[in-house]
Formats: structure tokens, C-alpha cells, sequence
């Protein structure tokens, strides 16, 4: 069987990208996209995903749940982002969620696919 896709989200990024007051509460901001990412998936990726939120800075603490895997990175996120495609993405497909573009580069150069915010905030 083929592993499944690797699903890695930059929460910092993806909380960031909507204005809506997630500024004053960003561990509140992730435990809510982490929430989503278990409830919704990704929209349209069919077959099995392994879905990671990497937080950091005010979020690291923010626990798993089921379906969703929370990495706190030690420092930057995106060093910790690009650190988990390394160690993946020989072995199996991985997606990096952000729109953060020196992260899309680097993930991009290790054989990751890359998409925006808008894939797991569903319009909102």
C-alpha cells in the first residue's frame, strides 16, 4: 500500500493570512485551524491524508487531536517545515499549505507541492 499523502500546514501563515483578530489570541487561532484541518481534511484530496500543523512562538502547546498531528517547532517554523519534508518526501507525496514565499521555494526544491491558505480555510 502507498503511504499517504503528507498534508504539512503552516499554521502561523495560514492563521495570518485572514484578518480577523487571531492576533490576540493565536493559540486560540491554531487550536480552531486545527480543528478545522480534523473536521473538513483537505478539500479535494481523495485518499488518505496525514495531516500536520506546525506551530509556533504563542501556539506551541496546542495539542493534537485525532486525524491531526501538531509539530511546535524549537524555533522557526518554516526551518521545522522544511526539516519534515526532508525526512518525508523521499519516502511519499508531501504538500506544504502556506503562502509564504521563500518556504514555497524551499519546499518546492525538495520535491514538496505546494498550495495556498485558501485550501484548508475553506472560503472563511
Amino acid at each position: 500500500m502507498d503511504a499517504p499523502l503528507l498534508v504539512i500546514v503552516d499554521a502561523a501563515n495560514v492563521i495570518g493570512s485572514v484578518p480577523d483578530g487571531w492576533w490576540r489570541d493565536r493559540r486560540g487561532a491554531a487550536e480552531r485551524l486545527r480543528d478545522r484541518l480534523a473536521r473538513d481534511g483537505i478539500p479535494g484530496r481523495d485518499g488518505p491524508v496525514e495531516l500536520v500543523m506546525v506551530v509556533e512562538g504563542a501556539a506551541r502547546g496546542v495539542e493534537p487531536v485525532p486525524g491531526v498531528r501538531v509539530e511546535a517547532a524549537p524555533g522557526s517554523g518554516d526551518d521545522r517545515i522544511v526539516e519534515l519534508v526532508a525526512e518525508e518526501a523521499h519516502d511519499r507525496p508531501c504538500l506544504v499549505v502556506t503562502a509564504d514565499r521563500e518556504l514555497r521555494r524551499r519546499v518546492g526544491e525538495l520535491g514538496a507541492e505546494v498550495t495556498g491558505p485558501r485550501t484548508v480555510r475553506g472560503g472563511s
